[in-house]
């Protein structure tokens, strides 16, 4: 096949495209797929949750698109190999891709097992290796297709007592731009990286626990639809890189400019968290196997009916991106002077 007609190929209607998304089941990655189905698109659905999972297909068929509940963990390369085999047999072809399986642990770095370290690189790393690897040899033989690979945040700013989270998502960022430069002579096989900041999804209620307290996501909290739309904004127009939250870019500039600082903050805001946070017994979570509470799309981290609690978010939200902007403004003074 030609390059342009890969080119042809690549910008069909949605509604004859086949899309693969993983860890679809909650979150970010069931939001996708609903997305999706509005607009008719063939729908392959991954995650270990194969009863979530027929929830989710059977909300798709109920919007009209075709849809397809597909068992797989993403730590088996040969199951992301079915997954890819399957999809094709399925839609005929694979005309985008999108990494989104991810998993948390919290805690002390040596007071959490290491085998929960690796399991969370398993995941988040090469879970995304393993999907690429499964799908590039598709996209080659078409001369097109998008993989889109949801990082986060966590991709630019390091998260203390989340030390293999940082590991993977800072890896992440280094597949993702290496399999891009390698992939460069393909002009319609695009590599895409999303950035959200927090996300008001249930992943924090399926994180690995070892911290011995109650864990809650740092305000601002973005709500996953963002994620969704903009995922299917890059499947139809591909960018190399998308930034969702304004935070994301503040946090990220902060720690390019003053990375000892930023990493002293933050480890500092989080030890005071955990002194004040309420007591919670360890847990490994959905690392190991897939959790059957948190299945919707919403974490109810914005929904909460507490005033104070939200009058609490609200005072956070504004200090993180206080602090974040001040940290940006203090950084480039800081580098004029140098000049």
């Amino acid at each position: 096949m030609k390059s342009s007609t890969g080119a042809t190929m690549n910008y069909r209607p949605m509604h004859e495209k086949t899309i693969v998304i993983t860890g679809a089941s909650s979150g970010a990655g069931r939001a996708t797929a609903i997305q999706f189905a509005r607009h008719g698109a063939k729908i392959v659905l991954a995650a270990r949750n194969l009863e979530v999972l027929n929830e989710v297909e059977a909300i798709c068929r109920e919007m009209g698109a075709l849809a397809l509940a597909v068992q797989t963990d993403v730590t088996d390369a040969e199951a992301m190999k079915t997954l890819a085999a399957t999809a094709v047999e399925f839609g005929g072809s694979i005309d985008v891709w999108v990494n989104n399986a991810g998993v948390l642990a919290a805690g002390e770095f040596t007071e959490t097992p290491v085998e929960v370290h690796e399991q969370v690189i398993r995941i988040n790393l090469l879970g995304y290796i393993y999907g690429a690897h499964a799908v590039v040899p598709y996209f080659k033989k078409q001369q097109y297709g998008v993989l889109i690979n949801n990082i986060s945040i966590g991709g630019w700013f390091p998260v203390p007592y989340g030390v293999g989270y940082s590991a993977s998502k800072f890896g992440l960022r280094g597949y993702s731009e290496a399999l891009r430069g390698e992939l460069s002579q393909y002009r319609n096989i695009h590599i895409c990286d999303l950035f959200p900041a927090f996300l008001d999804t249930p992943g924090i209620q399926h994180a690995a626990n070892y911290s011995g307290k109650i864990l809650r996501p740092a305000p601002p909290i973005y709500d996953p639809q963002k994620v969704a739309r903009s995922i299917v904004s890059v499947a139809q127009h591909p960018k190399k890189s998308v930034v969702i939250g304004s935070v994301t870019n503040l946090l990220r500039f902060a720690h390019f400019l003053l990375p000892a600082v930023t990493q002293s903050v933050t480890a500092k805001v989080v030890s005071a968290y955990l002194k004040k946070a309420e007591p919670a017994p360890e847990t490994s979570g959905n690392l190991f196997a897939p959790a059957n509470y948190g299945t919707s799309i919403h974490g109810g981290w914005n929904t909460t009916a507490d005033p104070q609690t939200r009058k609490k978010n609200l005072i956070t939200s504004i200090a993180v991106t206080g602090l974040a902007t001040g940290m940006v403004i203090f950084g480039i003074v800081k580098m004029k002077k140098s000049w």
